[in-house]
């Protein structure tokens, strides 16, 4: 009860504070918060102004993607340039130099699909203006790319005969400064008040009890604007942390609390955007049914992780190790976790942070029981639909509900629908590409990492645990979440180009499908609901739904994994007596 217990807290919190924030970003996105406030609307005007766009002026499918995408690539050689050249630039206290081109590329990408995956080490490679103006404001504005693709597929279900589904730059822009910004300046205060780092100070040196590596008693401790890039990493489902060990560091993550505010800021706009969808969609019972699909699947896999690392390694009892759980000691599997969080709170984060696209680590998933580090590598695998990232676990998730309603239109003999428009040939195919997509990215990327000299040697591991190291990276990459199982030494030229690919593919190979479905959506008339309608609000599409999910997570990629943490797992029951 003491790993479950917090595990629901966190969730009925961010479901009860979700509601609201969900019905108020929908009125963001519609323009009613601005209406109301002549700040706001002079704010906006400005932003329009300077930026030459036309508030008035909406687009349809194909114009929303092209600015996704130009916005992307842009934001991509920005940040790529900055670190190439940040020894020149000010705001580097450590001198640190230029990033190399390949890591430099590859952290680019990783920022700007919101995947922050890092082959480097934090704070030893990057200078604090790379920090703040590269990496923390693509935080913003990657996540804020998200939850505008997601309201532009809300917008093709509410609409109906309409060859727009909005503006990018103005959903950008509202998305940014009424959402993210507000939400992510009350985290960054409330984690500095628990002790979170907050400043531009030269790092400093200290008398250290224990000597270090180089016999010496002096220890440096990195400074830097941590809390601002930390509030926005969690809010956006970003995971990129300031230092190499990201939230097992007490300067991001210092105790319980800050441990528990971190979860709940992760989970808050994903469940959020469940409640804009059916304010925006005119049907709340909508939002209920699709946030109900992504509960069960969650708490039914974080439970599973938590089981798993409870019991611990068996070998390790055999070797003579007492791993049960007593007055003194935990029990269980406690390699690789914070003894401040302890066994439940890490697999709890590993759970959130992979069925978000966060990928954010208070523990080492390497170290997880074969079994525990099967299911945050699984839920990334289902396409982080349970509760997913900002926008893109929702929009991933209304994928699945279009495959859903399609098996059961097939099943029943009758053109499938989905709120009231029917789901066709076009649909369905630029569904199949959204959905397998990114199975093609991982599954292609881990071959070719296995078969390749240059992808092997940076394996740490022999066997199936070594094959679980490069095909949880490639996981990651691909569904842009950003996690690491450790093991892997990736910053490396193949690893940096490979994992960077992915990361592009992972992102637009979906995201640009969903768009083209919202344009198709809203052209559509909206059909009569009759007898033979199939309800898309109760408990049998809830079970379709995650039907849905589980047979094309299950069907692409257990093969994979049979290779990797279930051989491991039978491997290490077969080393018992």
């Amino acid at each position: 009860m003491a790993a479950i217990l917090p595990g629901l807290a966190v969730l009925a919190l961010a479901v009860l504070c979700g509601r609201p924030l969900g019905h108020y970003i929908a009125d963001v996105l519609e323009g009613k918060a601005a209406s109301r406030s002549r700040f706001r609307l002079r704010l906006e005007r400005v932003v329009y102004r300077v930026a030459g766009i036309d508030p008035e002026r909406e687009s349809g499918w194909k114009q929303y993607a092209i600015g996704v995408l130009l916005f992307s690539v842009v934001g991509a050689l920005f940040v790529y340039v900055l670190q190439r050249l940040q020894v020149w630039l000010p705001l580097n206290p450590q001198s640190f130099a230029n990033v190399t081109a390949d890591s430099s590329f590859n952290t680019a990408i990783s920022f700007v699909t919101n995947t922050n995956w890092q082959g480097y080490a934090g704070e030893s490679t990057m200078s604090y203006l790379t920090q703040m103006l590269g990496l923390a404001v693509q935080n913003f504005v990657s996540a804020a790319t998200g939850i505008s693709v997601a309201v532009a597929l809300i917008r093709g279900f509410a609409r109906h005969t309409s060859k727009t589904i909005g503006n990018f730059w103005v959903d950008l822009t509202r998305t940014t400064l009424y959402v993210l910004l507000p939400l992510a300046g009350v985290m960054a205060l409330l984690l500095v008040s628990q002790g979170v780092i907050q400043n531009f100070d030269a790092y400093r040196e200290v008398t250290a009890i224990a000597p270090q590596a180089d016999g010496s008693h002096v220890q440096t401790l990195a400074m830097g604007p941590v809390a601002s890039q930390e509030a926005i990493k969690e809010l956006g489902t970003n995971g990129g942390g300031f230092f190499n060990a990201n939230s097992a560091h007490p300067y991001e993550n210092p105790n319980t609390l800050t441990n528990f505010i971190e979860m709940f800021a992760i989970l808050l706009i994903p469940i959020a955007l469940t409640f804009t969808f059916g304010r925006m969609v005119g049907d709340a019972r909508q939002g209920w049914a699709v946030l109900a699909g992504m509960a069960v699947l969650f708490v039914s896999l974080w439970l599973v992780a938590a089981h798993f690392e409870q019991q611990g390694n068996p070998v390790m009892a055999q070797l003579g190790a007492d791993t049960s759980r007593t007055d003194a000691q935990p029990g269980g599997n406690m390699e690789g976790k914070e003894a401040r969080f302890g066994i439940g709170a890490s697999a709890l984060f590993a759970a959130i942070t992979t069925a978000t696209s966060t990928g954010a680590v208070n523990s080492m998933h390497d170290s997880m029981t074969p079994l525990g580090g099967f299911v945050p590598m699984f839920l990334m695998q289902l396409g982080e639909v349970a509760f997913g990232g900002v926008g893109s676990g929702l929009y991933g998730m209304l994928i699945y509900a279009l495959l859903g309603v399609f098996i059961a239109g097939l099943m029943i003999g009758r053109t499938p629908e989905y709120l009231g428009k029917k789901i066709e040939a076009f649909d369905m195919k630029m569904t199949s590409i959204a959905i397998l997509a990114t199975p093609a990215v991982v599954l292609i990327g881990t071959a070719v990492a296995v078969s390749a000299a240059s992808g092997k040697v940076g394996v740490a591991n022999p066997g199936a645990h070594g094959f679980s190291e490069l095909l949880y990276a490639f996981s990651s990459a691909g569904n842009n979440n950003g996690s690491a199982f450790a093991g892997l030494s990736a910053n490396t030229p193949f690893y940096n180009t490979a994992l960077g690919i992915a990361m592009w593919l992972g992102r637009f190979w979906v995201l640009v499908p969903v768009l083209a479905i919202a344009g198709s959506l809203a052209a559509k008339k909206r059909t009569p609901v009759t007898a033979g309608t199939l309800p898309t609000h109760g408990p049998l599409f809830v079970v379709l739904l995650i039907g849905s999910v589980l047979l094309i997570g299950a069907l692409t990629y257990v093969p994979a994994l049979a290779l990797g943490p279930i051989v491991e797992q039978v491997m290490m029951v077969g080393e018992l007596p």
